[in-house]
């Protein structure tokens, strides 16, 4: 098992950042493929950002690049993620993901197999 727990969302302007962390405690951080998703009211759940064990492989939805950079820190046990030019279509709760083992960086939400509580993030205009 492993147990995530985001922070760091709140309000913010339009053109303002924030930075997402995701702390994960239980199995050994390091085997885990991590990833960043989002849902707004209404809509479903989409990929935002994922990255690979070491840190040194990273991918992003088109509608974020540019804008939000994944990282990780395995000593820590955390992965972050720092957003800026916030836009209003940002609004969402954030959710971490974890997914066990080696393996192509993943960007549906069936390929994680633990997701935080998730951290809502909201952009006013």
């Amino acid at each position: 098992q492993v147990q995530l727990v985001e922070a760091g969302g709140g309000l913010v302007q339009a053109g303002g950042s924030l930075r997402l962390s995701c702390a994960a405690s239980g199995r050994t951080f390091s085997m885990f493929r991590m990833g960043w998703f989002r849902q707004a009211p209404g809509k479903e759940r989409e990929f935002v950002a994922t990255i690979s064990w070491s840190g040194g492989s990273t991918y992003y939805a088109d509608s974020v690049k540019g804008r939000f950079t994944i990282s990780r820190d395995n000593a820590k046990n955390t992965v972050y993620l720092q957003m800026i030019s916030l836009k209003p279509e940002d609004t969402a709760v954030y959710y971490c993901a974890a997914a066990p083992g080696p393996g192509v960086l993943a960007t549906t939400t069936r390929s994680y197999d633990y997701w935080g509580q998730g951290t809502q993030v909201t952009v006013s205009s």
